[in-house]
């Protein structure tokens, strides 16, 4: 099923209020393994990575 162009409009509409994009680099090579590892523990790269930093930043503050 594709989805209409309006559609497609107001979910970039949302997405640019409510979200902040980064991007991220990596060495070549590693964006395979990256992506496979987060599916098979959080269903997708942006979960896995959102709680990879959010892990990081508080064992960091416990240090």
């Amino acid at each position: 099923m594709s989805v209409s162009k309006a559609q497609q409009r107001a979910t970039n509409k949302y997405n640019k209020n409510h979200y902040d994009r980064m991007e991220m680099k990596v060495p070549k090579g590693e964006k395979e393994s990256i992506t496979e590892h987060a599916k098979e523990y959080d269903g997708t790269l942006n979960k896995f990575l959102n709680r990879a930093v959010k892990e990081t930043m508080k064992r960091d503050k416990n240090n």
